[in-house]
């Protein structure tokens, strides 16, 4: 409340909390990002700073950033996201279904790198 125009310090510091950005905490962000895809064609993407990720089918875009940021300590760039069908797939006699996944194809910024992917294959 303010009394003859003054501000009170509780409004100040309320402007800067809302300034700063939010931090997913560890545990949902391990929820959004499932694993790592590793395979020749995303190991080649590593070459121009793009890394791929199986994420949670309802995780957005902008949930995959921040994610990727606060687990890796990286700038992400771009996010583009795609839709893997499932399949079916012949068990012995019995068909199954192998399930679909959400693939996320993440850019960083120029000059950084995240270290799993570094070992080569």
């Amino acid at each position: 409340m303010a009394v003859f125009g003054k501000t009170t310090q509780k409004e100040e510091s309320s402007a800067l909390e809302s300034e700063t950005p939010k931090v997913l905490s560890g545990a949902y962000a391990n929820s959004v990002l499932r694993k790592p895809r590793i395979t020749e064609k995303a190991y080649s993407m590593n070459a121009e700073n793009r890394y791929v990720f199986e994420v949670s089918a309802d995780a957005s875009k902008p949930q995959i950033k921040r994610a990727v940021e606060s687990v890796y300590g990286v700038h992400v760039v771009s996010v583009n996201t795609v839709n893997l069908p499932s399949r079916t797939r012949r068990f012995g006699r019995a068909m199954g279904r192998k399930s679909g996944v959400k693939k996320a194809m993440v850019e960083i910024k120029e000059g950084e790198s995240l270290a799993l992917f570094q070992a080569g294959m």
